[in-house]
């Protein structure tokens, strides 16, 4: 019963060992903890942040399983008010306690916090791991903690006393006037101490009670002392308000009409508005107005509002008020225009007057018998026509059209450009022509006049300076690359001369380039390509490429020394001419194939063949560089270090191979540490032993790590002093490429 009972412990342990290996550590979740700045003992449980205050703590525990890497940091995250953490706030970070396993996290909290379901959470960066998520907690930055005022429609105007009477159901609205970005807030609406379900910085109010309101700051509102004035709403009956109908409502210049509410002699207040502002306070017996047509700007609505004690605030139908000698005068045509040589151009206006009489002006003097809407000018000056209205219910004051300015031209802009499709260097032809002609003012203004002066040029076309002879229309044709150069077109009217812009042009030659390659692979360790071409380069401007770009090389032929696509372009005529492509390979040595792994284990006395393929001739040499065949296959009887050399092509690759001999026995798990020479080393078999990519680890039975080592040489435990008790139990992992092969536990025997 005994060694089964031993076995079951060596396995709880082991399992206990390995598991806490892999496991993570153990984040638990931040709860709020006392400020100690303010000598406070208790933890808070809801946050009032202000610009005053703002500093909270809050504390973390967490258990290291194992202790967290070095480059390690706690990030302590708030969630939005509904505890969501799609897109965490970071409130504070630690790097100096991944050693430290209760410590406190101090944090302010951010302005736009509002609500009362936030959460918080840790989560550690190496490895990465987060914590539960805390409890919900109400957080809010009171940045407003004023009394809030409130006003009709938030214009401002607390009325007195506070009161406002409304008519037979009618409504209006209540809202902030001193409160900043009032919109982004939650408030609360009280009628008479009741809090109403509206929750917007405005209220529709059509009962009668006592109205106030206060921002939502939950369970801190208190703090804030936001709780507005009181606006006291009562209701009663309308009185029927209106304008009584005037004398007339569209009037001339000077006239003058009063409007009359009709509702008077109760001693109300009355108030007038103009397109609904209020163009008088609220006065006794005001119960009229006159509208002065002398005034600028006189025409509009007009209502009368009533408001009063025992009677409810009412406002009035609207009036409207027109001016009947407005007219307006409309310039038809541009503001500046150029007037070419020997020709005219056509100025006009137009105008809402009823009877309208026109005179048109130059240079502010009238011009005899130009009395219609248009005129057809010859000469620069500045022009505007006069408008009189001659009809309608009232004389009116003559009106002036926008001035404008006819001028000559300073000179003249042609702009040619390509007529026909053309790309540099790949079109064999292409057309020139006018693109625009422009009329240039003193000022620099421009005016496009191609359609009237296109034909009244003179033209020359020139390249590089020089006339073209025989070329004297607005366009060029170019057919032959031997012509490339920079176009430009000269044009004459008049005294004016002008010279266009320049246009280059580059057709493609008929000329090809060829190269050609010794190779199209390239062997490692070698330069065996050489690319080259027959065309003579002397004199000539080429680069070689590859991948599309320079290589740097000046020479006619190009050593290869990288694989990938290369050619040669040469410059003909200003246009580059690329060659064919030719594509440089790398060898590729995976052609090679053996039928075996390059580590080679058989029973020592036995013997084994490998053979390849891909290749056409072979060579096998042995340690000691004597060849052992010259065929595709080799067979091995010895243990120790062998070579491959196989030709492909002009191309020579090589493989290493190791021939050991086959472990006749497994991992020890029992060692005698006694000194007598026999089974006093810890020896395991050769695949695992001497081996760089394989390393061997120890742990004692509390897990902590007394041997890690590559390239193990069997030399453990290298003395028996080492060992306090007479039969200890240790841990090992042989682990390769940072997974685990073999793993178990050794008994050493004292």
């Amino acid at each position: 019963m005994r060694p089964i009972l031993l076995t079951r412990i060596l396995l709880v342990a082991a399992c206990a060992l390995f598991g806490a290996q892999v496991s993570a550590q153990d984040l638990n979740k931040p709860t709020p903890a006392p400020n100690p700045n303010i000598g406070a003992s208790d933890p808070w449980d809801k946050a009032c942040a202000s610009d005053t205050f703002n500093e909270y703590f809050v504390n973390f525990t967490w258990s290291p399983n194992p202790i967290v890497n070095s480059d390690n940091e706690f990030i302590l995250e708030l969630s939005d008010a509904s505890g969501d953490f799609s897109s965490p706030v970071e409130l504070d970070r630690r790097s100096d306690m991944n050693a430290t396993f209760d410590f406190d996290f101090n944090f302010a909290l951010p302005t736009d916090v509002r609500g009362s379901g936030y959460r918080m959470r840790v989560r550690s960066t190496s490895p990465a791991v987060t914590s539960p998520a805390s409890d919900a907690y109400s957080m809010y930055y009171i940045d407003y903690k004023l009394p809030i005022l409130i006003s009709q429609d938030g214009n401002g105007t607390i009325p007195p006393g506070g009161e406002i009477s409304l008519c037979d159901g009618n409504s209006i609205v209540l809202q902030p006037h001193n409160v900043p970005n009032a919109n982004t807030y939650q408030y609360i609406w009280y009628r008479s101490g009741t809090i109403l379900s509206e929750k917007s910085e405005s209220l529709t109010v059509s009962t009668a009670g006592m109205y106030s309101v206060e921002i939502d700051y939950g369970t801190c509102s208190g703090s804030a002392n936001t709780l507005s004035n009181v606006i006291d709403i009562t209701t009663g009956s309308s009185q029927g308000v209106a304008i009584n109908p005037p004398a007339k409502t569209n009037l001339c210049p000077g006239e003058t009409v009063t409007l009359q509410a009709n509702v008077t002699g109760q001693g109300l207040d009355y108030t007038w508005y103009k397109d609904g502002n209020p163009v008088t306070g609220p006065t006794l017996e005001g119960d009229s107005y006159v509208v002065d047509a002398s005034i600028a700007g006189f025409e509009g609505d007009y209502e009368v509002e009533i408001s009063g004690t025992g009677v409810c605030q009412e406002r009035s139908s609207a009036v409207t008020m027109t001016n009947a000698g407005d007219f307006t005068v409309t310039r038809d045509n541009a503001a500046t225009i150029v007037l070419l040589p020997s020709q005219t151009t056509n100025l006009s206006v137009s105008t809402t007057a009823t009877t309208p009489t026109y005179q048109w002006y130059k240079d502010g003097s009238p011009i005899s018998g130009e009395t219609n809407s248009t005129i057809t000018v010859n000469d620069i000056g500045t022009y505007f026509a006069r408008v009189t209205e001659s009809g309608g219910a009232c004389a009116a004051t003559p009106k002036d059209s926008e001035t404008t300015s006819v001028v000559a031209p300073a000179s003249f802009e042609l702009v040619v450009d390509y007529s026909s499709s053309y790309t540099a260097c790949s079109s064999t032809d292409v057309t020139l022509g006018m693109s625009v002609i422009n009329a240039v003012a003193s000022d620099g203004s421009k005016t496009d006049v191609t359609s009237d002066m296109l034909g009244a040029f003179s033209y020359q076309w020139t390249r590089g300076g020089s006339d073209i002879s025989g070329e004297t229309s607005s366009t060029l044709v170019i057919t032959d690359n031997a012509d490339n150069g920079s176009f430009a077109l000269q044009g004459t009217v008049d005294s004016f001369n002008a010279t266009s812009n320049t246009l280059e042009v580059r057709l493609r030659t008929s000329e090809t380039v060829a190269i050609t390659s010794t190779e199209t692979v390239l062997c490692v360790g070698t330069n065996n390509v050489t690319i080259s071409t027959a065309r003579d380069l002397s004199g000539e401007t080429f680069e070689w490429q590859r991948n599309g770009q320079n290589t740097g090389a000046a020479t006619a032929d190009l050593a290869v020394t990288e694989s990938g696509s290369y050619q040669l372009v040469v410059t003909v005529d200003g246009c580059p001419v690329p060659s064919n492509t030719i594509e440089i390979t790398d060898f590729d040595a995976s052609q090679l194939v053996l039928d075996s792994e390059t580590t080679i284990i058989f029973p020592e006395g036995e013997s084994q063949t490998v053979t390849a393929s891909g290749a056409a001739n072979y060579e096998w040499y042995d340690a000691n560089n004597a060849l052992i065949s010259s065929t595709d296959s080799a067979t091995f009887t010895e243990e120790g270090n062998y070579l491959l050399i196989a030709t492909i092509g002009n191309c020579q690759v090589s493989r290493a191979l190791t021939v050991e001999y086959r472990d006749n026995f497994q991992v020890p798990n029992v060692i005698t540490a006694n000194g007598d020479g026999i089974n006093d080393l810890w020896v395991l078999p050769n695949t695992y032993s001497r081996r760089a990519d394989v390393t061997v680890t120890v742990f004692n039975e509390k897990g902590q790590e007394i041997l890690n080592q590559a390239n193990y040489q069997n030399n453990w435990p290298q003395s028996s002093t080492a060992f306090a008790q007479q039969n200890m139990i240790f841990y090992y992992k042989i682990r390769k490429e940072n997974k685990t092969i073999k793993q178990g536990t050794i008994t050493v025997i004292r």
